[in-house]
């Protein structure tokens, strides 16, 4: 009876956006932009908040009369700061936004689900970066999720309470619902079920590699882009650090930690501070994490694919030329890099200090920033399609955005190229239509969204127009580079790469031999 009503509805509204339509728990209304359809803020699952906090998700409850969809909903408490005040965020965040351009529930277009990034401490799923694609013709849904302890603080009382014995990863446990969620009702906004593309930036690059190796989300998508991230760094059971991940062990540690920092006695007692009393005990303390938990993801990422153990779908992994600028300390000098190299590098150092020199205050600078580059974002997508192409059998595609601009999330004049962050404007309205005043930013832009749509729509990013883009082959220039147009190039960074290879590989049969 619901699917008859609502195709009575679309016909009401045949050639006009479809503003109004039914999902599980009740009617929702959408506003108009253009010519789609948006839905700004639908929940998904209920609050997490009192016995709920800490706790898997759980269905959404009906409503009665129709949901006016037409503001977005709170941010996950976060810090402060510009832009970003209290009163924009709580604990009830569980909401997703569609962008749609059906006309009618029977359009059947491909779906693209946002994940967005923050370091799984803060950011938001509102934006632009919806109507853009959308207007290309795909539905869009951005998915908010538990961020920073909310989100991720494991702790073995809460390993004790769980059902399945684990703890943590609760930001990733709520994206899988609401992929589920897509499952059930996209159809609704004329989206096809079978045909859904995840992808995201940065956190939400990561947040899609752990999709893409959960079983957990095994069929809940079938393509998947990552714009710089990858969770293939190992993993051991201390809390974790700068490039190495943290068992459940490692992560119930830090759970313990946090406690200790409240001087709270207990779960309950966490349960009862107000969350954003909570956000700000976060500040200074080491980020939450998703953990290798043995149930959202099973073990090393890495390990799982050379087993060939995940979900095999189509991919595109990119990473932009100067990501680590974002995060490069300001005024590193050479003695404080030195300390730094030796704590992160250990037996390795000196080789490290050959491909990220540091003797002058600004080779540091550079040195750090590369170095960030490589172990967070550029070896683990180089990783990640590597891996893929040996032990997969859908494609894995390269893309290394190296595009010069004016314009970045870094103002710092020493950038030497494309900045962490920066990609997120190809794919909103940052450049286009700024053809006279950003023309190559412009056409870069137009040719990343018309391959992502390509890419969203048959797995593969060709089309008419474009440049060929193969899989990736590590013996050929298969890499697409978007630096003023696209070319194929051999893979970027290879010494430091190989080197980020070799220190990982190390650390890995380290843990290995521990275990």
């Amino acid at each position: 009876m619901l699917m008859v009503c609502a195709i009575m509805l679309a016909a009401d509204v045949q050639g006009q956006p479809l503003l109004k339509t039914h999902v599980e728990t009740g009617d929702v209304e959408g506003i108009l932009d253009g010519q789609l359809a948006v839905y700004k803020a639908i929940p998904y699952a209920a609050p997490p908040v009192g016995e709920l906090r800490w706790r898997e998700p759980q269905p959404a409850k009906a409503w009665e009369g129709v949901l006016k969809a037409d503001d977005f909903g709170p941010m996950p408490p976060q810090p402060t700061r510009p832009g970003r005040t209290a009163d924009m965020m709580s604990e009830d965040c569980l909401y997703l936004g569609i962008a749609t351009p059906a006309k009618s529930i029977a359009d059947c277009l491909p779906v693209m689900v946002w994940i967005h990034g923050g370091g799984f401490q803060t950011e938001w799923y509102g934006g632009d970066l919806w109507t853009c694609l959308a207007s290309r013709g795909v539905v869009i849904v951005s998915v908010e999720y538990r961020t920073g302890a909310l989100g991720f603080m494991a702790h073995p009382e809460l390993t004790k309470e769980s059902a399945g014995g684990h703890s943590g990863n609760y930001g990733i446990l709520d994206q899988i619902f609401a992929l589920k969620w897509v499952q059930r009702n996209i159809a609704q906004f004329g989206g096809d079920p079978s045909n859904v593309t995840i992808f995201g930036e940065s956190a939400g690059a990561i947040s899609c590699s752990i999709l893409c190796a959960s079983p957990l989300a095994k069929g809940l998508f079938h393509r998947c882009i990552s714009q710089s991230g990858g969770s293939f760094a190992p993993w051991r059971d201390q809390p974790r650090t700068l490039g190495m991940d943290a068992s459940q062990k490692g992560a119930e540690m830090q759970g313990i930690a946090f406690q200790q920092h409240l001087k709270k006695k207990n779960i309950k007692q966490l349960r009862k501070m107000g969350a954003m009393e909570l956000c700000d005990g976060d500040v200074g303390f080491a980020g939450f994490w998703p953990c290798v938990d043995g149930y959202v993801i099973k073990d090393d990422q890495y390990r799982l694919y050379e087993r060939g153990e995940y979900n095999d779908v189509p991919v595109i992994a990119m990473t932009n030329s100067d990501e680590g600028a974002l995060f490069a300390p300001a005024n590193i000098q050479p003695e404080e890099y030195r300390k730094m190299v030796d704590g992160i590098f250990g037996s390795f150092a000196d080789e490290a200090l050959k491909v990220y020199p540091g003797s002058t205050a600004d080779e540091a600078w550079h040195g750090f920033g590369d170095a960030f580059r490589d172990m967070g974002f550029a070896w683990p997508s180089f990783a990640w399609v590597s891996l893929q192409a040996k032990t997969g059998k859908s494609g894995a595609y390269a893309a290394y955005l190296a595009q010069p601009s004016t314009v970045s999330f870094s103002q710092d004049p020493r950038r030497r190229g494309v900045a962490h962050a920066d990609d997120v404007m190809y794919l909103n309205s940052t450049f286009l239509g700024q053809s006279e005043k950003y023309p190559h930013e412009a056409a870069v832009a137009e040719m990343i969204q018309q391959y992502w749509v390509n890419f969203a729509r048959t797995g593969n990013p060709n089309g008419k127009g474009l440049p060929y883009w193969p899989t990736f082959d590590d013996a050929r220039p298969t890499t697409m580079q978007f630096s003023n147009g696209a070319s194929l190039v051999m893979r970027p960074h290879r010494e430091q790469l190989d080197f980020v290879d070799r220190f990982y590989r190390a650390k890995r049969e380290e843990t290995e031999r521990e275990h």
